[in-house]
């Protein structure tokens, strides 16, 4: 690798610092401090001209101020003649916004695309997107990585016995049939509606075999666990023996963490795309880490060679 750099915002050094130790790099030197006026101020510490620079961003709460952080840290960069300036977001933000199915609603996440490009990014690289369309959204290279080889290889290693992978809805089918495959299972599927826009999602049957199995949901994000525990009582309802889930992004909002610690789910196994605070560090939630595949993948964008060597 040549004329890199690596910057991390402020909520993302964690990220960053596994991101630098699997390609050996120092993490870019980078001031960011606020005002009393509550204004953002940043400053790069150290030479940029003409480099491929990544710089990589969280969503922790709260998301808008990690929304304009960014955009600062990119105007800093372009103002100091970076080459290359990618952006590397392990969860998008505002994803689920993704669709005007409402009169009068914004479609927020091309509003971020728009946000990102005018601030001066080059490159975008982003996992497992709640709606791979997303990517149509920019003028500008985005890369969509996913952690389903991560979930499947750990799943696969636990060699549980009946496995059935279970689709949370119609919407995740196509998801789960991938998983089945790779599992070497059968699939099940639930039948869930969501009721207007407070997050309610009512799951009634399932359709597919799940008496006697060890039930696996998988899903890109949770977010309230609503959805993922009315899909575990439809399946306790249906027999299933044991229950566990797994999801790229766990958001967990809410009382999210409480109602996985009282459910019936055995384990849920999730990524760090999102920071997970340690009061909500339960020993229910696996976390596995992304990051040495965004490291590849930086590495490999550096040397212009193909990501889809580490995606298939």
């Amino acid at each position: 690798m040549k004329d890199i750099k690596i910057f991390s915002c402020t909520t993302a050094e964690e990220f960053t610092d596994e991101i630098c130790e699997y390609l050996n790099l120092l993490k870019g030197k980078m001031n960011v401090m606020k005002f009393k006026n509550d204004n953002t101020f940043v400053q790069i510490l150290e030479t940029v001209r003409d480099q491929d620079v990544y710089v990589v961003q969280t969503t922790k709460p709260p998301v808008n101020e990690r929304v304009m952080e960014l955009l600062i840290v990119i105007d800093a960069l372009k103002r100091a003649s970076a080459g290359k300036i990618n952006v590397v977001l392990p969860y998008y933000m505002y994803s689920r916004s993704d669709k005007k199915d409402q009169p009068r609603i914004p479609v927020t996440a091309k509003l971020m695309a728009q946000l990102l490009e005018a601030a001066g990014a080059t490159r975008v690289i982003t996992c497992d997107l709640h709606n791979p369309s997303i990517q149509a959204y920019f003028n500008i290279n985005c890369d969509r990585l996913s952690a389903e080889k991560l979930l499947e290889n750990y799943f696969k290693e636990k060699n549980l016995e009946d496995m059935v992978v279970v689709a949370t809805d119609a919407g995740s089918s196509k998801k789960a049939y991938k998983y089945s495959k790779h599992l070497g299972c059968p699939m099940a599927m639930i039948d869930k509606r969501r009721d207007g826009n407070d997050d309610r999602a009512i799951a009634t049957t399932v359709i597919g075999d799940v008496k006697g199995k060890s039930a696996i949901i998988f899903d890109d994000e949770i977010d309230t666990a609503g959805s993922i525990i009315e899909t575990t009582k439809v399946l306790e309802k249906y027999g299933a023996k044991e229950i566990y889930a797994g999801c790229t992004h766990g958001i967990l909002s809410a009382d999210a963490v409480s109602r996985i610690k009282k459910s019936s789910i055995k384990e849920l196994v999730m990524t760090n795309t999102v920071p997970l605070p340690k009061e909500k560090r339960i020993d229910k939630i696996k976390v596995l880490s992304i990051a040495p595949l965004f490291a590849e993948s930086i590495r490999r964008i550096n040397e212009g060679r193909p990501l889809g060597e580490i995606l298939s």
